[in-house]
């Protein structure tokens, strides 16, 4: 939006050099000649102008663009931390539970392989 707003100003800038050039041309108290020359240097100097405006656009275009890159980079690395955070929460609660099922089948077998103890009778 202010990027917006400076080539809006650019813009009226520009009308206004050729208004006044205008207006000069019209109402100036000096000899064709010397008018000339005034209007030459006039558009040298908005020819310079524009120039260094543009040359300042173009870094500040490629100051926004470092800055975006940079906070790109960030947010690829925060998530590439919080991916392998996740993968290694995984890891481990599948090795928890891989843990656990082992110890179940074990003792599944046992309590297999094993015999039932007999109960002695209740007294009454």
């Amino acid at each position: 939006m202010a990027e917006e707003n400076k080539i809006n100003g650019l813009a009226w800038f520009v009308a206004g050099l050729g208004v006044g050039a205008l207006v000069g041309i019209l109402y100036a108290p000096k000899a064709g000649r010397e008018t000339r020359e005034d209007l030459i240097t006039g558009a040298r100097e908005g020819t310079e102008y524009l120039r260094a405006r543009t040359r300042q656009a173009a870094e500040q275009v490629a100051d926004l663009v470092d800055k975006s890159k940079e906070h790109v980079g960030e947010y690829v690395d925060r998530g590439r931390a919080q991916w392998e955070e996740f993968v290694e929460r995984g890891k481990n609660l599948v090795t928890e539970q891989t843990g656990r099922v082992n110890a179940a089948v074990k003792a599944g077998e046992q309590a297999y392989k094993t015999p039932p103890v007999p109960e002695e009778p209740a007294e009454i």
